[in-house]
């Protein structure tokens, strides 16, 4: 435990700055780093797999994608909502056949009530219809049938106090992983990179560090350069492009047909999996929390 002040350890207040030194000490509590810039997400890698994309498209959001990553992606919560589908189906089928027998069993307590009401007024003597009266209002688990629907104790499901979650009706809409908005295959775009010409380089397209560029003023394209995508060719242009030279007639600077705000898609660039894109890139750690 540090000293409140250089002679005093006697002192009331335990500060701010006291408690968090002693808690960097002590190894509880939960300690803050900075990422850095080998956890951040390339921009031109996947969302989903992380790895540079084979078969780019993007999203109208503007988040990047491998093609085949998507459409998995895209298949599996299609065939998860036709699993959904079928039980809700069948759940549905079930309650129609348990009102049903409710409806019947409901119609056969009022007959049998009144036909020992009639028995009654016509016989005051003890017959067999109150002992057919006590068998149907016997609370045995055995009588009327009741053998089979015995509770399971071991099964928290099966206790008599358990209640029956009802399954509720699939959404069919594919929401996208990272925006977590409505996502169709129309709507994805192919992204079209400009490779850099360069003849020194040797290495492969992976091992490059310069892969890609605007392909009109030739600027390398990295996490520190925003990115736009032009949707109607599916081009990487940086904004400093998208502000100088589209805004200002609006016409395509490698094809010449006309454009409109709505077809300038901004790229999103880097983050991960638990921080904002480029913005507050601090991991969390969480150790053990200190004990009375």
């Amino acid at each position: 435990m540090t000293r409140h002040a250089r002679n005093c350890t006697a002192g009331a207040v335990y500060t701010y700055h006291e408690k968090k030194k002693d808690a960097a000490a002590s190894g509880y509590g939960t300690q803050s780093e900075r990422v850095g810039k080998d956890s951040i997400k390339n921009f031109d890698c996947c969302s989903l797999t992380l790895q540079p994309c084979r078969n780019p498209v993007v999203t109208k959001e503007g988040y990047l994608f491998d093609k085949e990553a998507i459409l998995e992606y895209i298949i599996s919560k299609k065939n998860a909502y036709n699993r959904l589908l079928k039980k809700y189906e069948k759940q549905l089928k079930k309650d129609e056949v348990e009102r049903a027998e409710l409806a019947v069993a409901e119609k056969e307590a009022k007959l049998i009530k009144f036909m020992n009401r009639e028995k009654n007024i016509s016989s005051t003597t003890p017959s067999t219809s109150a002992i057919e009266e006590k068998t149907i209002n016997s609370v045995s688990n055995i009588a009327n049938g009741k053998e089979k629907q015995l509770p399971s104790f071991w099964v928290p499901s099966q206790l008599p106090d358990a209640k029956i979650s009802k399954i509720e009706k699939p959404d069919p809409t594919v929401y996208c992983p990272i925006s977590g908005k409505p996502l169709k295959m129309k709507d994805l775009i192919e992204v079209k990179w400009t490779l850099v010409n360069d003849p020194d380089d040797k290495k492969s397209l992976i091992a490059k560090e310069n892969r890609y560029m605007c392909p009109v003023t030739h600027d390398i394209l990295s996490n520190a350069v925003p990115c736009a995508v032009i949707r109607t060719s599916g081009h990487v242009v940086t904004m400093e492009c998208v502000e100088k030279i589209i805004k200002k007639d609006w016409l395509h600077p490698l094809t010449g047909e006309k454009l409109k705000e709505k077809d300038i898609i901004l790229l999103q660039r880097g983050g991960t999996g638990y921080a904002l894109t480029n913005q507050n890139l601090e991991g969390k750690n969480e150790r053990p929390v200190l004990q009375a």
